[in-house]
């Protein structure tokens, strides 16, 4: 299902994207359907593959908060009396990239060679396509997790935390290995903020 679309970029690996309105898709996403830590797809197009996304924070964009102006209209006016009226308040969420997978399926984690376009579709990964990513040569792999930690933001280690919680669901015979790289973020998690 796709949640929203890319509308800006702050690097090559982290992304901006908006979730989809009401009136804009048949189906709306649920604010479970891009909670932190989900993992998303960004279509590349050409034939190219996808990119593979963590969503990570989350804005809410409200340019009418603190304009106590009066109106012309009142709000429910505006769908009938103004129907090209454009709704400006979006909710946005910041996607980190942690890999790609090409159109043949093969799979590359870390950065990714390909960047995403402006309006690129948003979709969340299915728990087939989360396997199919973290099992690159037929073994769980976790190898965008250095360059995460390396970040030294302190919600990293939170979101790896989210990573590993759903991986434990997916791959429950790696449940012990897991485990200890939970513990160690754990860990982290609590250490890092007291500097």
């Amino acid at each position: 299902m796709q949640i929203g679309k890319i509308v800006k970029s702050n690097s090559h690996v982290d992304y901006v994207c908006q979730i989809n309105n009401p009136g804009e898709f048949s189906t709306l996403p649920q604010p479970q359907d891009y909670a932190f830590g989900t993992f998303v797809r960004i279509e590349l197009g050409n034939r190219s593959g996808y990119l593979v996304g963590l969503i990570y924070s989350t804005i809410l964009m409200n340019p009418e908060f603190g304009s106590l102006g009066p109106r012309l209209s009142p709000p429910s006016d505006l769908e009938i009396f103004s129907p090209d009226y454009l709704r400006e308040q979006a909710t946005l969420v910041n996607i980190l990239a942690v890999g790609q997978v090409m159109q043949d399926g093969e799979v590359h984690q870390g950065v990714p060679w390909l960047a995403a376009t402006v309006n690129a579709a948003v979709e969340k990964m299915s728990p087939e396509e989360i396997r199919h990513f973290h099992t690159p040569g037929g073994r769980l792999a976790l190898a965008y997790v250095p360059r995460l930690l390396a970040e030294r933001d302190a919600i990293t280690s939170h979101l790896l935390l989210k990573v590993v919680e759903q991986l434990i669901v997916l791959f429950p015979g790696q449940r012990r290995q897991l485990a200890v790289l939970r513990g160690n973020l754990a860990w982290k998690a609590a250490v890092t903020p007291a500097g």
